[in-house]
């Protein structure tokens, strides 16, 4: 079985990062037989400053005809000056926008052994964090038109429009309930319909297409108690269905909670069903750590471990992947976003984290054929 990947490794430190994902994609490929056929491709900063375009058309192709596509991260200070449709954020958008990826999905796990990397007291955590943020990822103010700035009786104004029609939110509504479903069959939609028209409609549409899964336990919270709850009692949470711009503030909030962005993976699909998809860490670009091998990769090579899972049909192999990073993480082994300090951690740069799951991979299975 083969599987074309296009990797994107784009800027900053997404290239590290991406690079020892690729390595223990390399790790799976020998423990599982498996073949991947990999293309590289440009998106971001990077493609801006090759091609003049942050997501050039030969991205956007190989994309269209690979089984996965897996990124780094996005983002370039020295084109912080460029028009706003070509700067690196915007190839990030189009690109969603391009391969129809209207559902993000955001594991939030605390590792057991990284609890006291947590912003949260233990008492608060209770049982741990392990939540799933569900985010709408095409509509919402982020593509919404109009948008823009002009000039209204000399006076500067910017305006953008948040737009959903019952069709956008019924399909990722489906997603969140088809996730709930696999988990703990508890829905938690978040919206602000004592305000939003928008979140009105949001909220009527989700009440529709509970009927359709009526093994799952469905709620609604306002978005801003829901920032409040999940810092006072987060595992009350199982499965958060939101909007756009929600979605990309509460799944912050929970990195904050796990500990750090340098753990958290996402996938951005097509469907419920997977399918190709775009794997990326959560986490920026963060140019001011590029190059120095300081990077955390886990959230990259988590997020390959969900490529595994949703679009490669491999959920053994994603399981391994995550028992390595589990088991290092375990013995102690640290980059500088996760150490704190902590009595015997061994700090270790992006590219040893790399090799330490890797090996791990490898060890397992030939533990396996004994």
């Amino acid at each position: 079985m083969e599987k074309k990947i296009v990797v994107l490794p784009g800027d900053g430190i997404g290239p590290e990062v991406t690079a020892e994902a690729i390595k223990v994609l390399r790790a799976v490929e020998k423990s599982f037989g498996c073949v991947f056929a990999l293309q590289e491709a440009l998106i971001g900063g990077a493609a801006y400053e090759a091609a003049g375009d942050p997501l050039p058309p030969e991205t956007l192709a190989a994309c269209r005809s690979a089984d996965a596509v897996l990124m780094g991260a996005v983002g370039d200070p020295r084109q912080a000056a460029a028009p706003v449709d070509k700067r690196p954020e915007a190839g990030l958008l189009r690109i969603r926008k391009e391969l129809g990826l209207y559902a993000n999905l955001r594991p939030a796990t605390v590792f057991p052994d990284l609890i006291s990397l947590s912003c949260l007291r233990p008492e608060r955590l209770g049982n741990g964090l392990d939540l799933l943020v569900v985010r709408e990822l095409t509509g919402g103010l982020y593509f919404g038109e109009p948008a823009g700035e002009d000039r209204r009786d000399g006076v500067r104004r910017a305006f953008n429009t948040m737009l959903y029609t019952e069709e956008e939110i019924r399909r990722i509504a489906r997603v969140g309930f088809a996730a709930a479903r696999k988990r703990k069959a508890r829905l938690c939609s978040v919206d602000k319909a004592n305000v939003l028209a928008v979140s009105r409609l949001w909220r009527e549409v989700v009440e529709e297409t509970r009927g359709e899964f009526p093994d799952v336990e469905l709620s609604h919270m306002y978005v801003d108690n829901c920032a409040m709850q999940l810092v006072l009692r987060p595992e009350q949470f199982d499965v958060l269905l939101t909007e756009n711009l929600f979605g990309d503030i509460l799944s912050d909030e929970t990195a904050a909670i796990a500990g750090s962005l340098g753990l958290l993976p996402s996938a951005s699909l097509s469907g419920p069903q997977g399918g190709a998809g775009l794997y990326e860490p959560v986490h920026g670009s963060a140019p001011d750590i590029a190059g120095q091998d300081r990077a955390n990769p886990l959230a990259s090579i988590l997020s390959l471990a969900m490529m595994l899972d949703m679009s490669c049909g491999l959920p053994e192999a994603a399981a391994a992947v995550e028992t390595a990073v589990r088991r290092t993480l375990r013995e102690g082994y640290r980059t500088e976003d996760i150490a704190a300090g902590l009595p015997g951690t061994r700090l270790v740069g992006c590219r040893e984290m790399g090799d330490l799951v890797a090996g791990r991979i490898a060890r397992a299975a030939s533990e396996t054929s004994r």
